[in-house]
């Protein structure tokens, strides 16, 4: 990854809030290597660590947020 790159990913969005650079990183290695090189390097406890990242953003994302939302509209 050239300079200007790893500039562009360390900037705040929203992008690197729900898809953080070690993410993409290590889903890089996976694309490389396939999941048996990728356990091999890395180990299952990131697998596990990936699978509950992704399981915690999205019961904010798909089930918390919209129970607040719609408490927020509906609770007059």
């Amino acid at each position: 990854m050239n300079e200007s790159e790893s500039k562009k990913e360390r900037r705040f969005t929203l992008s690197n809030i729900f898809k953080p650079l070690f993410i993409k990183e290590w889903m890089a290695l996976w694309k490389k290597v396939g999941f048996r090189g990728f356990i091999k390097e890395k180990g299952w406890k990131v697998v596990v660590l990936v699978i509950l990242f992704y399981l915690i953003r999205d019961s904010i994302l798909y089930i918390i947020l919209p129970i607040l939302a719609a408490k927020g509209v509906l609770g007059c």
